[in-house]
């Protein structure tokens, strides 16, 4: 079947973002703050993407291993700010220790940062605003027309019908790399090897809880938890298994409290070997997610204490994705890189989270601490055949066990600065994103605030 038809409104902008999540909530922000005419497209209503849609939280660590150095600061640092100002958040320096907050994980789980997904959201709509970016909500990608290496329009679908957006330079900041897909630049989905992705959540969030009475039970059984290694509540699902009463491939409770005491985000149920790019997939695994979370209500209310009056307050109407599509680049992030403290002369931005491994079968999760920090080379950001067009967040050029790292928020956060900040001196000097001087872009970028480690 063949369709044409003309597109009559179009659209033109310096750097076009793709998508209005961490990663591209910051992208925007530091393309118009360094002067670049600068458009935003989000498919849905609210900026923020797993964090408010998604009602992902709390921000994983933004610390070395070592817990004693914030290594993501800039518009991740800003935004973290300005939300605990409205009192929509905990700033990360005053979350240590095991506490319920973290979920009584202490492993690269110190100085995560608690937020409601609903300030946060407010915040960003602030923040974008005051950087003159221009907004368009409902708004979802349809098409891609590249010529000659490069990207000459974006097809987008609007309220109004299919719309053309034209710009100097081009952000894929969708999570799963669907701009560069429909570019024709090659990737790969999961593990190379296998195509296995990591496992998807439906999060959800809870309040009515006793919380003296849930948290006395974890305090009488801090040495069962041992710094991340241990389950949270797992000698309660043992139990409950054995009534019939728990068939999640999951072998724990992820509650995380907020800074309203007595509510909580929830992490746990689990749907594996669903491919986020693939609608009917999605579909699924978003029934099957709801009816999780029904039977993870009827655990809590039945075997832990002080939930036996909780209430849900909402379901996330978006997946929670850990992991689809990966970039073909001009350098592949890998485990050693991650784990053995790499430090690149391309680099724009450190970080320190664990190589956090969920898996698909047995319930479990592998967890390797990082040696210190580690930092995120420009190159794993350029793909390998699109001369115009920039990615940052979970989808860059990364294997998919590094990628257990970088794709929490903070990391995405911190990838979209950089991409954001190169793409507007791009813009500035008509060159490519892979012209764009390093030197400049790094002391740009430390002078706004990010943190790139040297040795």
């Amino acid at each position: 079947m063949n369709y044409s038809c003309e597109l009559k409104k179009t659209y033109t902008a310096d750097v076009l973002v793709v998508g209005g999540g961490p990663a591209g909530f910051a992208a925007a922000v530091a393309a118009a703050r360094n002067g670049a005419k600068t458009l935003l497209i989000e498919q849905n209503s609210v900026l923020g993407g797993m964090a408010t849609v998604g009602l992902v939280g709390p921000f994983m660590t933004c610390y070395d291993n070592d817990c004693t150095e914030q290594v993501v600061k800039g518009i991740f640092d800003e935004l973290c700010l300005r939300a605990e100002a409205k009192g929509g958040a905990i700033h990360p320096s005053k979350i240590s220790g095991m506490c319920s907050y973290n979920s009584y994980y202490v492993r690269s789980h110190e100085h995560v940062t608690p937020y409601q997904s609903e300030i946060l959201a407010v915040v960003m709509d602030e923040m974008v605003r005051e950087a003159g970016v221009k907004i368009l909500f409902e708004t979802r990608l349809a098409d891609v027309v590249s010529e000659n290496g490069k990207i000459s329009h974006v097809v987008v679908l609007m309220k109004e019908g299919l719309a053309a957006i034209e710009a100097k330079c081009y952000i894929d900041c969708t999570g799963n790399a669907d701009v560069a897909a429909h570019a024709g630049v090659p990737t790969w989905s999961g593990d190379k090897q296998t195509g296995v992705m990591q496992p998807c959540t439906l999060f959800f969030e809870v309040g009515n809880v006793d919380r003296d009475a849930y948290m006395a039970e974890l305090e009488a059984n801090r040495d069962r938890l041992d710094n991340h290694m241990g389950n949270c509540y797992s000698w309660t699902i043992e139990k409950a298994k054995e009534n019939g009463d728990w068939n999640l491939d999951k072998n724990e409770i992820g509650m995380y409290e907020q800074n309203i005491p007595g509510r909580w985000k929830v992490n746990t149920t689990r749907m594996s070997y669903v491919d986020a790019t693939n609608t009917e997939q999605v579909t699924a695994a978003m029934m099957e997610g709801r009816r999780q979370v029904q039977e993870v209500l009827a655990f809590m209310r039945k075997y832990l204490p002080g939930c036996e009056n909780v209430q849900l307050l909402q379901v996330a109407p978006a997946l929670g994705v850990r992991e689809t599509r990966h970039i073909v680049g001009k350098y592949e992030l890998n485990t050693q890189d991650v784990l053995e403290h790499r430090i690149f002369e391309d680099a724009v931005c450190t970080f320190a989270y664990a190589l956090d491994i969920h898996h698909s079968e047995g319930g479990g999760v592998t967890f390797t601490l990082v040696d210190r920090y580690y930092t995120i080379p420009y190159r794993s950001l350029l793909p390998e055949n699109c001369g115009n067009l920039l990615v940052a967040g979970r989808c860059i050029c990364g294997s998919s066990e590094a990628s257990g790292s970088y794709r929490v928020m903070p990391a995405c956060m911190a990838t979209g600065q950089a991409a954001g900040t190169a793409a507007a001196i791009a813009a500035e000097q008509c060159i490519s994103p892979e012209a764009v001087p390093i030197g400049r872009l790094q002391q740009t970028l430390v002078a706004q605030g990010a943190v790139i480690k040297s040795e």
